[in-house]
């Protein structure tokens, strides 16, 4: 026999699940349509922004825990628009670095500020008191910090 809760858990992991999903479409339709880009690009960009000494192809991809193909053919793409530059190693010759360029550095906080307000637009209904209420329950039940 189920716990008495465990269907109401259920529901609300789902509606968690449908919040999620729905929040994150429409960031990806923002970032198509007014910035002619994708989420995955946002996320390398905003993975290497967070890192500027630059990251190995391997800490890229456990950071947005997507697979290592994955996350080359965004960095290629990335490369080939003059937004990152790949590095070798002075150590180990088998290791890459990643990291913005000039350029990548600046449309990403063109984009991150850009994001931050479609981030707010999307979430405008919350009160501040709402906002941090469901911040510390995501975070007792494992959720960024």
């Amino acid at each position: 026999m189920s716990h008495p809760l465990s269907k109401r858990r259920l529901k609300m992991w789902i509606r968690i699940l449908r919040a999620t999903r729905a929040a994150e479409g429409e960031l990806r339709e923002f970032l198509r349509v007014k910035h002619d880009t994708t989420l995955p690009r946002f996320d390398v960009m905003a993975a290497l922004y967070r890192r500027r000494e630059g990251l190995t192809m391997t800490e890229l991809s456990r950071m947005l825990l997507v697979s290592n193909g994955n996350a080359t053919a965004v960095v290629d793409r990335l490369e080939t628009d003059g937004l990152v530059r790949r590095t070798p190693s002075s150590t180990d010759r088998r290791t890459t670095f990643v990291s913005l360029t000039i350029e990548g550095l600046h449309l990403f906080e063109e984009l991150a500020t850009q994001h931050e307000g479609e981030v707010d637009r999307i979430f405008s209904s919350l009160s501040a008191e709402e906002v941090d209420m469901i911040s510390d329950i995501l975070k007792r039940v494992g959720g960024p910090k």
